[in-house]
Protein backbone atom coordinates (compact mmCIF):
# COMPACT_ATOMS: atom_id res chain seq x y z
CA UNK A 1 0.00 0.00 0.00
CA UNK A 2 0.79 3.51 -0.42
CA UNK A 3 2.10 5.89 2.10
CA UNK A 4 3.92 9.16 2.18
CA UNK A 5 6.42 11.29 3.51
CA UNK A 6 5.22 14.53 6.10
CA UNK A 7 5.56 17.91 4.63
CA UNK A 8 7.73 20.91 5.99
CA UNK A 9 4.57 22.92 5.84
CA UNK A 10 6.12 25.20 8.60
CA UNK A 11 9.51 25.49 7.02
CA UNK A 12 8.78 29.19 6.16
CA UNK A 13 8.82 29.58 10.26
CA UNK A 14 12.38 30.17 10.06
CA UNK A 15 12.27 33.40 8.30
CA UNK A 16 10.72 35.05 11.19
CA UNK A 17 12.45 33.02 14.11
CA UNK A 18 14.62 34.87 16.08
CA UNK A 19 12.52 38.19 15.01
CA UNK A 20 8.61 37.58 15.49
CA UNK A 21 8.92 34.99 17.86
CA UNK A 22 11.26 32.84 19.77
CA UNK A 23 11.30 28.99 20.38
CA UNK A 24 9.99 26.37 18.60
CA UNK A 25 6.48 27.63 17.41
CA UNK A 26 5.24 30.97 17.78
CA UNK A 27 2.28 31.99 20.16
CA UNK A 28 -1.27 32.33 18.79
CA UNK A 29 -0.94 36.55 18.54
CA UNK A 30 2.26 35.97 16.51
CA UNK A 31 1.17 33.16 13.95
CA UNK A 32 -1.54 35.59 13.42
CA UNK A 33 0.92 38.96 12.76
CA UNK A 34 2.78 36.39 10.33
CA UNK A 35 0.30 35.95 8.37
CA UNK A 36 -0.45 39.21 8.21
CA UNK A 37 3.15 40.21 7.33
CA UNK A 38 2.64 37.57 4.24
CA UNK A 39 -1.18 38.04 3.17
CA UNK A 40 -2.40 41.65 4.54
CA UNK A 41 -5.26 41.98 1.61
CA UNK A 42 -5.98 38.84 1.36
CA UNK A 43 -9.35 38.00 2.33
CA UNK A 44 -9.99 36.66 6.28
CA UNK A 45 -13.54 36.55 7.09
CA UNK A 46 -16.55 36.42 5.21
CA UNK A 47 -20.27 36.08 6.47
CA UNK A 48 -23.63 36.77 4.92
CA UNK A 49 -27.06 38.17 6.24
CA UNK A 50 -25.65 40.75 6.89
CA UNK A 51 -22.94 40.47 4.46
CA UNK A 52 -19.35 41.31 6.60
CA UNK A 53 -16.05 40.88 4.60
CA UNK A 54 -12.62 41.85 6.42
CA UNK A 55 -9.19 41.24 5.02
CA UNK A 56 -6.31 40.35 7.58
CA UNK A 57 -5.25 43.80 7.85
CA UNK A 58 -8.72 45.23 8.99
CA UNK A 59 -9.55 42.08 11.07
CA UNK A 60 -5.86 42.89 12.58
CA UNK A 61 -7.43 46.31 13.37
CA UNK A 62 -10.57 45.03 14.58
CA UNK A 63 -9.12 42.49 17.26
CA UNK A 64 -6.45 45.41 18.16
CA UNK A 65 -9.84 47.77 18.74
CA UNK A 66 -11.69 44.94 21.25
CA UNK A 67 -8.29 43.98 22.94
CA UNK A 68 -7.67 47.46 23.55
CA UNK A 69 -11.15 47.88 24.95
CA UNK A 70 -11.15 44.96 27.17
CA UNK A 71 -7.54 46.32 28.83
CA UNK A 72 -9.21 49.37 29.31
CA UNK A 73 -11.61 47.78 31.41
CA UNK A 74 -9.36 46.20 33.64
CA UNK A 75 -8.69 43.19 31.86
CA UNK A 76 -4.95 41.32 31.93
CA UNK A 77 -2.98 38.96 31.62
CA UNK A 78 -4.19 35.55 33.25
CA UNK A 79 -8.32 36.71 32.77
CA UNK A 80 -10.30 34.10 31.25
CA UNK A 81 -13.15 35.45 29.13
CA UNK A 82 -15.99 33.48 27.93
CA UNK A 83 -17.54 33.38 24.25
CA UNK A 84 -20.79 32.02 23.10
CA UNK A 85 -22.99 32.49 20.81
CA UNK A 86 -24.09 31.64 16.42
CA UNK A 87 -21.05 31.23 14.48
CA UNK A 88 -20.11 34.99 12.99
CA UNK A 89 -17.26 37.20 12.36
CA UNK A 90 -17.68 38.80 15.66
CA UNK A 91 -17.17 35.66 17.50
CA UNK A 92 -14.28 34.88 16.05
CA UNK A 93 -12.85 38.87 16.33
CA UNK A 94 -13.16 38.60 19.67
CA UNK A 95 -11.74 34.84 20.43
CA UNK A 96 -8.18 36.32 18.90
CA UNK A 97 -8.49 39.65 20.63
CA UNK A 98 -8.79 38.04 24.16
CA UNK A 99 -5.84 35.77 23.29
CA UNK A 100 -4.17 38.87 22.03
CA UNK A 101 -4.58 40.92 25.40
CA UNK A 102 -2.93 38.56 27.26
CA UNK A 103 -6.44 36.85 28.43
CA UNK A 104 -7.60 33.15 28.38
CA UNK A 105 -10.58 32.87 26.01
CA UNK A 106 -13.28 30.02 27.23
CA UNK A 107 -15.59 29.37 24.33
CA UNK A 108 -18.79 28.07 25.92
CA UNK A 109 -21.81 25.67 23.78
CA UNK A 110 -24.55 28.41 22.52
CA UNK A 111 -27.09 25.41 23.55
CA UNK A 112 -26.70 25.59 26.93
CA UNK A 113 -29.26 27.28 29.49
CA UNK A 114 -28.84 30.29 31.05
CA UNK A 115 -28.34 28.32 34.44
CA UNK A 116 -25.98 26.15 32.58
CA UNK A 117 -23.84 28.69 31.43
CA UNK A 118 -23.61 30.35 34.38
CA UNK A 119 -22.18 26.74 36.10
CA UNK A 120 -19.38 26.72 33.88
CA UNK A 121 -18.61 30.79 34.02
CA UNK A 122 -18.84 29.96 38.17
CA UNK A 123 -16.17 27.18 38.04
CA UNK A 124 -14.12 28.61 34.96
CA UNK A 125 -13.48 31.51 37.21
CA UNK A 126 -14.98 33.46 34.37
CA UNK A 127 -14.25 37.45 34.49
CA UNK A 128 -16.02 38.67 31.26
CA UNK A 129 -18.31 37.31 28.80
CA UNK A 130 -19.46 38.16 25.34
CA UNK A 131 -22.61 36.71 24.56
CA UNK A 132 -25.71 37.12 21.53
CA UNK A 133 -27.57 41.07 22.66
CA UNK A 134 -30.65 39.12 23.22
CA UNK A 135 -28.84 36.89 26.36
CA UNK A 136 -27.00 39.54 27.82
CA UNK A 137 -29.74 40.42 30.07
CA UNK A 138 -30.35 36.72 31.19
CA UNK A 139 -26.97 35.83 33.03
CA UNK A 140 -25.82 37.00 36.31
CA UNK A 141 -28.73 38.89 36.82
CA UNK A 142 -28.42 39.44 40.82
CA UNK A 143 -24.72 40.39 40.11
CA UNK A 144 -23.33 37.63 42.42
CA UNK A 145 -21.05 36.21 39.51
CA UNK A 146 -19.67 40.03 39.14
CA UNK A 147 -19.11 39.41 35.23
CA UNK A 148 -18.81 41.89 33.14
CA UNK A 149 -20.71 41.45 30.00
CA UNK A 150 -20.81 42.54 26.33
CA UNK A 151 -23.11 42.39 22.97
CA UNK A 152 -21.58 40.37 20.16
CA UNK A 153 -23.46 41.89 18.10
CA UNK A 154 -21.58 45.19 19.28
CA UNK A 155 -18.07 44.62 19.22
CA UNK A 156 -16.98 46.06 16.33
CA UNK A 157 -17.52 49.39 17.87
CA UNK A 158 -15.18 48.74 20.98
CA UNK A 159 -12.11 50.34 21.47
CA UNK A 160 -9.74 51.82 23.61
CA UNK A 161 -6.33 53.86 24.35
CA UNK A 162 -3.17 52.82 23.13
CA UNK A 163 -1.84 50.33 24.98
CA UNK A 164 1.32 48.01 25.21
CA UNK A 165 0.13 43.87 25.22
CA UNK A 166 1.71 41.82 27.09
CA UNK A 167 4.57 39.52 25.45
CA UNK A 168 3.07 35.69 25.85
CA UNK A 169 4.82 32.63 26.32
CA UNK A 170 4.50 29.51 24.53
CA UNK A 171 3.47 27.55 27.79
CA UNK A 172 0.98 30.01 28.93
CA UNK A 173 -2.67 29.07 28.54
CA UNK A 174 -4.35 30.47 25.67
CA UNK A 175 -8.03 28.44 26.51
CA UNK A 176 -10.02 26.18 28.08
CA UNK A 177 -12.45 24.22 26.37
CA UNK A 178 -15.12 22.62 28.20
CA UNK A 179 -15.95 18.85 27.38
CA UNK A 180 -18.39 17.42 29.94
CA UNK A 181 -22.03 17.92 29.88
CA UNK A 182 -24.07 19.56 32.09
CA UNK A 183 -23.66 17.45 35.61
CA UNK A 184 -20.69 16.01 37.41
CA UNK A 185 -17.47 18.56 37.80
CA UNK A 186 -16.74 20.52 34.70
CA UNK A 187 -13.45 18.96 32.51
CA UNK A 188 -12.57 22.07 31.03
CA UNK A 189 -9.27 21.02 28.71
CA UNK A 190 -6.57 23.60 29.45
CA UNK A 191 -4.86 24.21 25.96
CA UNK A 192 -1.15 26.06 25.68
CA UNK A 193 -0.46 28.24 22.87
CA UNK A 194 1.93 25.48 22.03
CA UNK A 195 -0.43 23.13 22.21
CA UNK A 196 -2.43 24.85 19.55
CA UNK A 197 -0.12 26.40 16.92
CA UNK A 198 2.10 23.07 17.37
CA UNK A 199 -1.13 21.05 16.24
CA UNK A 200 -2.17 23.46 13.62
CA UNK A 201 1.08 23.47 11.78
CA UNK A 202 1.73 19.51 12.62
CA UNK A 203 -1.79 18.50 10.65
CA UNK A 204 -0.27 20.47 7.49
CA UNK A 205 2.51 17.95 7.41
CA UNK A 206 0.09 15.27 6.05
CA UNK A 207 -2.42 17.55 4.52
CA UNK A 208 -1.89 20.63 2.20
CA UNK A 209 -3.58 24.45 2.01
CA UNK A 210 -2.60 27.51 -0.28
CA UNK A 211 -3.73 31.06 0.41
CA UNK A 212 -6.36 30.86 -1.89
CA UNK A 213 -8.33 27.86 -0.18
CA UNK A 214 -11.50 29.22 1.37
CA UNK A 215 -12.66 27.06 4.28
CA UNK A 216 -16.34 26.74 5.07
CA UNK A 217 -17.35 26.95 8.83
CA UNK A 218 -20.56 25.11 9.51
CA UNK A 219 -20.16 23.59 12.89
CA UNK A 220 -19.97 25.51 16.47
CA UNK A 221 -16.86 27.31 16.87
CA UNK A 222 -16.63 26.76 20.33
CA UNK A 223 -15.91 23.18 19.64
CA UNK A 224 -11.92 22.31 19.24
CA UNK A 225 -12.89 20.60 15.69
CA UNK A 226 -14.28 23.74 14.11
CA UNK A 227 -11.47 26.41 15.31
CA UNK A 228 -8.41 24.19 14.21
CA UNK A 229 -9.90 22.82 10.94
CA UNK A 230 -11.06 25.62 9.94
CA UNK A 231 -10.39 28.95 11.80
CA UNK A 232 -6.34 28.37 13.45
CA UNK A 233 -5.06 25.84 9.29
CA UNK A 234 -7.25 29.45 7.81
CA UNK A 235 -4.77 31.61 9.88
CA UNK A 236 -2.08 30.05 9.38
CA UNK A 237 -2.06 30.31 5.79
CA UNK A 238 -3.63 33.27 4.93
CA UNK A 239 -6.88 31.72 3.71
CA UNK A 240 -10.33 33.17 4.14
CA UNK A 241 -13.18 31.63 6.24
CA UNK A 242 -16.44 31.50 5.05
CA UNK A 243 -19.22 31.15 8.15
CA UNK A 244 -22.46 29.25 7.57
CA UNK A 245 -25.53 30.49 8.73
CA UNK A 246 -27.72 27.32 10.17
CA UNK A 247 -27.06 23.62 9.57
CA UNK A 248 -29.96 23.37 7.14
CA UNK A 249 -28.81 21.90 3.13
CA UNK A 250 -30.12 24.39 1.58
CA UNK A 251 -28.38 26.89 3.08
CA UNK A 252 -25.02 25.61 3.07
CA UNK A 253 -25.55 24.81 -0.84
CA UNK A 254 -26.10 28.36 -1.37
CA UNK A 255 -23.48 29.87 1.18
CA UNK A 256 -20.75 27.05 -0.82
CA UNK A 257 -21.50 29.15 -4.34
CA UNK A 258 -21.81 32.83 -3.11
CA UNK A 259 -18.34 32.20 -0.76
CA UNK A 260 -16.93 30.05 -3.28
CA UNK A 261 -15.74 28.07 -0.68
CA UNK A 262 -12.89 25.51 -1.74
CA UNK A 263 -12.74 23.85 1.58
CA UNK A 264 -15.64 21.80 3.36
CA UNK A 265 -15.55 20.58 6.93
CA UNK A 266 -18.13 18.75 8.41
CA UNK A 267 -19.39 15.50 10.54
CA UNK A 268 -20.32 12.17 9.28
CA UNK A 269 -23.55 12.43 9.86
CA UNK A 270 -23.75 15.85 6.90
CA UNK A 271 -21.68 14.08 4.27
CA UNK A 272 -24.15 10.62 5.04
CA UNK A 273 -26.93 12.76 4.11
CA UNK A 274 -25.28 14.39 1.19
CA UNK A 275 -24.16 11.56 -0.55
CA UNK A 276 -27.68 9.29 0.00
CA UNK A 277 -29.83 12.63 -1.13
CA UNK A 278 -27.59 12.27 -4.06
CA UNK A 279 -27.51 8.50 -4.60
CA UNK A 280 -31.34 8.71 -4.19
CA UNK A 281 -31.60 11.12 -7.12
CA UNK A 282 -29.41 8.63 -9.43
CA UNK A 283 -31.64 5.62 -9.06
CA UNK A 284 -34.75 7.75 -9.62
CA UNK A 285 -32.74 7.90 -12.64
CA UNK A 286 -33.71 4.23 -13.74
CA UNK A 287 -31.58 0.99 -12.92
CA UNK A 288 -29.49 0.90 -15.94
CA UNK A 289 -28.86 4.32 -15.34
CA UNK A 290 -27.42 3.66 -11.79
CA UNK A 291 -25.94 1.12 -12.48
CA UNK A 292 -23.42 3.22 -15.16
CA UNK A 293 -23.12 5.82 -13.01
CA UNK A 294 -22.04 3.34 -10.00
CA UNK A 295 -19.98 1.57 -12.03
CA UNK A 296 -18.00 4.64 -13.46
CA UNK A 297 -17.58 5.62 -10.11
CA UNK A 298 -15.77 2.69 -8.63
CA UNK A 299 -13.46 2.89 -11.96
CA UNK A 300 -12.84 6.43 -11.04
CA UNK A 301 -11.99 5.12 -7.69
CA UNK A 302 -9.75 2.61 -8.32
CA UNK A 303 -7.59 4.98 -10.93
CA UNK A 304 -7.99 7.36 -7.82
CA UNK A 305 -6.52 5.30 -5.41
CA UNK A 306 -4.13 2.95 -6.99
CA UNK A 307 -2.93 5.36 -9.67
CA UNK A 308 -3.06 8.61 -8.44
CA UNK A 309 -5.39 10.00 -11.57
CA UNK A 310 -8.36 11.94 -10.80
CA UNK A 311 -10.60 11.85 -13.62
CA UNK A 312 -13.77 11.81 -10.94
CA UNK A 313 -14.16 15.88 -11.30
CA UNK A 314 -14.57 15.63 -15.15
CA UNK A 315 -16.90 12.66 -15.27
CA UNK A 316 -19.22 13.50 -12.71
CA UNK A 317 -19.08 17.48 -12.42
CA UNK A 318 -23.13 17.51 -13.17
CA UNK A 319 -23.36 15.15 -9.81
CA UNK A 320 -21.19 17.30 -7.82
CA UNK A 321 -22.83 20.99 -9.35
CA UNK A 322 -26.15 19.53 -7.18
CA UNK A 323 -24.11 19.16 -3.95
CA UNK A 324 -22.65 22.54 -4.75
CA UNK A 325 -19.24 21.14 -5.22
CA UNK A 326 -17.76 21.79 -8.26
CA UNK A 327 -15.55 24.15 -6.51
CA UNK A 328 -14.77 22.14 -3.62
CA UNK A 329 -11.19 20.38 -3.73
CA UNK A 330 -10.92 19.25 -0.32
CA UNK A 331 -13.58 17.47 2.38
CA UNK A 332 -12.83 16.77 5.87
CA UNK A 333 -14.52 14.65 8.02
CA UNK A 334 -14.22 14.35 11.70
CA UNK A 335 -16.30 14.73 15.08
CA UNK A 336 -17.08 10.79 14.36
CA UNK A 337 -16.51 7.97 12.84
CA UNK A 338 -17.03 7.83 8.66
CA UNK A 339 -18.42 4.95 7.22
CA UNK A 340 -15.85 3.85 5.42
CA UNK A 341 -18.59 3.87 2.16
CA UNK A 342 -19.18 7.37 2.17
CA UNK A 343 -15.56 7.98 2.29
CA UNK A 344 -14.95 5.49 -1.14
CA UNK A 345 -17.47 7.55 -3.23
CA UNK A 346 -17.17 11.26 -2.53
CA UNK A 347 -13.09 10.19 -3.18
CA UNK A 348 -15.20 8.26 -6.30
CA UNK A 349 -16.87 11.51 -7.50
CA UNK A 350 -13.35 12.99 -7.60
CA UNK A 351 -13.65 14.93 -3.96
CA UNK A 352 -9.97 14.50 -2.29
CA UNK A 353 -12.02 13.63 1.05
CA UNK A 354 -9.82 13.57 4.43
CA UNK A 355 -10.69 11.69 7.48
CA UNK A 356 -9.26 13.13 10.79
CA UNK A 357 -9.22 11.42 14.60
CA UNK A 358 -8.46 13.26 17.44
CA UNK A 359 -9.71 15.08 20.91
CA UNK A 360 -10.68 17.89 22.47
CA UNK A 361 -7.60 16.76 24.99
CA UNK A 362 -5.28 17.10 21.92
CA UNK A 363 -5.95 20.17 20.40
CA UNK A 364 -7.41 18.84 18.97
CA UNK A 365 -6.00 16.73 15.58
CA UNK A 366 -3.59 14.09 16.43
CA UNK A 367 -4.53 11.22 12.64
CA UNK A 368 -5.29 12.84 9.65
CA UNK A 369 -5.62 10.35 6.28
CA UNK A 370 -3.09 11.90 3.46
CA UNK A 371 -4.94 12.76 0.51
CA UNK A 372 -2.27 10.96 -1.93
CA UNK A 373 -1.97 7.98 -0.01
CA UNK A 374 -5.93 7.56 2.23
CA UNK A 375 -6.47 4.08 3.44
CA UNK A 376 -10.38 3.73 3.84
CA UNK A 377 -10.63 2.22 6.40
CA UNK A 378 -8.16 4.48 8.39
CA UNK A 379 -9.36 7.26 10.14
CA UNK A 380 -5.95 8.82 9.28
CA UNK A 381 -1.95 8.51 9.89
CA UNK A 382 -0.31 9.93 13.04
CA UNK A 383 0.99 13.50 12.88
CA UNK A 384 4.50 14.19 13.04
CA UNK A 385 6.08 14.33 16.40
CA UNK A 386 3.00 12.04 17.63
CA UNK A 387 3.71 9.18 19.64
CA UNK A 388 0.99 6.13 19.64
CA UNK A 389 0.59 3.30 22.16
CA UNK A 390 -1.84 0.50 21.93
CA UNK A 391 -2.21 -0.76 25.68
CA UNK A 392 -3.29 -4.50 26.29
CA UNK A 393 -3.63 -5.32 22.50
CA UNK A 394 -6.55 -8.75 22.37
CA UNK A 395 -5.83 -11.05 19.68
CA UNK A 396 -7.12 -8.72 16.93
CA UNK A 397 -4.31 -6.11 18.28
CA UNK A 398 -7.04 -4.05 19.18
CA UNK A 399 -6.52 -2.07 22.45
CA UNK A 400 -6.64 1.58 24.82
CA UNK A 401 -5.24 4.28 22.28
CA UNK A 402 -2.98 6.26 24.00
CA UNK A 403 -1.23 9.46 22.62
CA UNK A 404 1.92 11.52 23.08
CA UNK A 405 2.88 14.33 21.41
CA UNK A 406 3.07 18.61 21.95
CA UNK A 407 -0.48 18.78 21.21
CA UNK A 408 -1.56 17.32 24.07
CA UNK A 409 -2.96 19.32 26.88
CA UNK A 410 -1.48 20.81 30.11
CA UNK A 411 -5.12 18.83 32.10
CA UNK A 412 -8.51 19.84 33.29
CA UNK A 413 -8.86 22.79 34.65
CA UNK A 414 -9.40 23.01 38.68
CA UNK A 415 -9.84 18.94 38.17
CA UNK A 416 -6.61 16.69 39.21
CA UNK A 417 -8.47 13.71 39.50
CA UNK A 418 -10.12 13.63 36.60
CA UNK A 419 -6.46 14.14 34.78
CA UNK A 420 -4.92 11.67 36.75
CA UNK A 421 -7.28 9.52 35.12
CA UNK A 422 -6.27 10.36 31.75
CA UNK A 423 -2.75 11.87 31.69
CA UNK A 424 0.56 10.17 33.16
CA UNK A 425 4.24 10.78 31.61
CA UNK A 426 2.85 13.14 29.48
CA UNK A 427 0.95 10.03 27.88
CA UNK A 428 -3.34 10.81 26.83
CA UNK A 429 -5.68 7.92 27.23
CA UNK A 430 -8.48 8.34 25.00
CA UNK A 431 -10.42 6.27 25.91
CA UNK A 432 -10.91 4.57 22.40
CA UNK A 433 -9.87 1.40 21.18
CA UNK A 434 -8.25 0.22 18.13
CA UNK A 435 -4.82 -0.45 16.57
CA UNK A 436 -2.15 1.04 14.40
CA UNK A 437 -0.01 -0.60 11.23
CA UNK A 438 3.36 -0.30 10.38
CA UNK A 439 3.42 2.05 8.70
CA UNK A 440 1.31 4.69 11.82
CA UNK A 441 -2.35 4.49 10.62
CA UNK A 442 -5.07 4.00 13.20
CA UNK A 443 -8.05 1.83 13.22
CA UNK A 444 -10.76 2.39 15.35
CA UNK A 445 -12.91 0.37 17.19
CA UNK A 446 -15.18 1.70 19.08
CA UNK A 447 -15.28 4.07 22.94
CA UNK A 448 -13.71 1.67 25.91
CA UNK A 449 -16.60 2.71 28.18
CA UNK A 450 -19.35 2.23 25.30
CA UNK A 451 -18.30 -1.88 24.82
CA UNK A 452 -21.06 -4.14 24.68
CA UNK A 453 -19.62 -8.34 26.32
CA UNK A 454 -21.93 -10.41 24.71
CA UNK A 455 -22.81 -14.23 26.21
CA UNK A 456 -19.67 -15.19 24.67
CA UNK A 457 -17.71 -12.92 25.61
CA UNK A 458 -16.95 -11.08 22.70
CA UNK A 459 -16.78 -7.53 22.74
CA UNK A 460 -19.19 -5.19 20.80
CA UNK A 461 -19.01 -1.74 20.02
CA UNK A 462 -21.69 0.52 19.21
CA UNK A 463 -20.18 2.34 16.77
CA UNK A 464 -19.62 -0.77 14.68
CA UNK A 465 -22.82 -1.59 14.45
CA UNK A 466 -24.78 1.64 13.71
CA UNK A 467 -21.96 2.44 11.06
CA UNK A 468 -23.78 0.23 8.48
CA UNK A 469 -27.17 2.22 9.36
CA UNK A 470 -25.82 5.58 8.59
CA UNK A 471 -26.63 5.72 4.69
CA UNK A 472 -30.05 4.37 4.61
CA UNK A 473 -31.93 7.34 3.92
CA UNK A 474 -35.14 6.36 6.08
CA UNK A 475 -33.20 6.55 9.26
CA UNK A 476 -32.55 9.91 10.61
CA UNK A 477 -30.78 8.71 13.83
CA UNK A 478 -29.73 5.22 15.35
CA UNK A 479 -28.11 4.82 19.15
CA UNK A 480 -27.01 1.27 19.77
CA UNK A 481 -26.18 -0.11 23.33
CA UNK A 482 -26.24 -2.76 25.87
CA UNK A 483 -29.55 -4.43 27.17
CA UNK A 484 -29.89 -7.18 29.75
CA UNK A 485 -31.56 -9.42 27.22
CA UNK A 486 -31.83 -12.56 29.86
CA UNK A 487 -31.90 -10.75 33.80
CA UNK A 488 -31.75 -14.33 35.56
CA UNK A 489 -28.33 -15.22 33.15
CA UNK A 490 -27.06 -11.37 33.34
CA UNK A 491 -26.73 -12.06 29.49
CA UNK A 492 -26.32 -8.89 27.42
CA UNK A 493 -27.80 -8.10 24.30
CA UNK A 494 -27.85 -5.58 21.48
CA UNK A 495 -30.64 -2.61 20.68
CA UNK A 496 -30.41 -0.27 19.18
CA UNK A 497 -33.46 3.13 19.44
CA UNK A 498 -34.06 4.00 15.65
CA UNK A 499 -35.49 7.36 15.10
CA UNK A 500 -37.22 7.09 11.54
CA UNK A 501 -36.37 10.25 8.77
CA UNK A 502 -39.36 12.49 8.00
CA UNK A 503 -38.89 10.96 4.22
CA UNK A 504 -39.85 7.50 5.41
CA UNK A 505 -42.86 8.83 7.67
CA UNK A 506 -44.18 11.13 4.57
CA UNK A 507 -43.90 7.75 2.26
CA UNK A 508 -45.92 5.49 4.74
CA UNK A 509 -48.50 8.59 5.62
CA UNK A 510 -47.73 8.23 9.38
CA UNK A 511 -48.79 4.71 9.70
CA UNK A 512 -46.76 3.90 12.74
CA UNK A 513 -46.80 0.38 12.02
CA UNK A 514 -45.85 0.52 8.33
CA UNK A 515 -42.64 2.70 9.69
CA UNK A 516 -41.93 0.05 12.67
CA UNK A 517 -41.92 -2.72 10.04
CA UNK A 518 -39.95 -0.85 7.53
CA UNK A 519 -37.24 0.11 10.43
CA UNK A 520 -37.11 -3.74 11.70
CA UNK A 521 -37.07 -5.08 7.98
CA UNK A 522 -33.29 -2.57 7.77
CA UNK A 523 -32.10 -4.06 11.13
CA UNK A 524 -32.99 -7.41 9.68
CA UNK A 525 -30.98 -6.87 6.47
CA UNK A 526 -27.87 -5.77 8.02
CA UNK A 527 -28.11 -8.42 10.55
CA UNK A 528 -28.05 -11.11 7.77
CA UNK A 529 -24.81 -9.60 6.76
CA UNK A 530 -22.64 -9.61 10.54
CA UNK A 531 -21.90 -12.22 12.58
CA UNK A 532 -23.83 -13.61 14.84
CA UNK A 533 -22.53 -11.89 18.12
CA UNK A 534 -22.72 -8.52 16.25
CA UNK A 535 -26.92 -8.86 15.47
CA UNK A 536 -29.49 -6.33 17.21
CA UNK A 537 -31.73 -8.39 19.02
CA UNK A 538 -34.61 -5.71 20.05
CA UNK A 539 -35.30 -2.72 18.11
CA UNK A 540 -37.53 0.39 19.36
CA UNK A 541 -38.37 3.19 17.18
CA UNK A 542 -39.32 6.16 18.56
CA UNK A 543 -40.06 10.01 17.10
CA UNK A 544 -38.68 12.47 19.03
CA UNK A 545 -35.14 13.56 17.96
CA UNK A 546 -32.63 11.99 20.13
CA UNK A 547 -29.96 14.43 22.45
CA UNK A 548 -27.38 15.00 20.51
CA UNK A 549 -23.55 17.48 20.78
CA UNK A 550 -22.57 20.20 18.78
CA UNK A 551 -21.13 18.11 15.89
CA UNK A 552 -24.21 16.18 15.86
CA UNK A 553 -22.92 12.67 17.50
CA UNK A 554 -26.24 11.21 19.37
CA UNK A 555 -25.21 11.60 23.44
CA UNK A 556 -25.53 7.55 24.30
CA UNK A 557 -25.62 8.43 27.57
CA UNK A 558 -28.75 10.36 27.48
CA UNK A 559 -30.27 8.14 25.49
CA UNK A 560 -29.76 5.20 27.55
CA UNK A 561 -30.71 7.14 30.49
CA UNK A 562 -33.82 7.48 28.94
CA UNK A 563 -34.84 4.57 27.40
CA UNK A 564 -32.45 2.14 28.83
CA UNK A 565 -33.63 -0.82 31.18
CA UNK A 566 -37.52 -0.62 30.12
Amino acid sequence: MKTVAYKNAWGFLDEYRGKDFTGRWPTVPEMFQITLKRFPDNLCFHAFDPEIKLTYREADQAMSRIAKALAADGFGRGDKIAVTGHNSVEWALVYFAVIRMGGIIVPLDPTLKDAELERFIEFGGVSGLFINSERVGNIDKDGRLGIRKYALEDVMSLDGPDTVFPVLSSEDTAAIIFTSGTTGVPKGVVLTHDNLVSDCFLVQGTISFTPDDVIYAILPLHHAYTMMAVVYIALSNGCAVVFGKKLAISHIFQELKAGKVTVFMAVPMLYNKMISALMTGVRKKGAVVYGVIRGMMKFSGFLKSCLGINIGKHLFGFLLEKLSFDGVRLCISGGGPLPASTFRMFNELGIDFVQGYGLTEASPITHVNPVEAFRVESVGKKLPETEVRIVDPDSDGNGLICIKGPMVMKGYYNNPEATAEVLADGWLNTGDVGHQDEDGYLYLTGRKKNVIVTEGGKNVFPEEVEDPFQLFEDIDQICVFGYLEDRELKREGIRAVIVPSKTCIDRFEGDNALIEKRMNDIVDEINRGVVSHKRISRVDVVYDTLPMTGTKKVKRGDVIAKYGDK
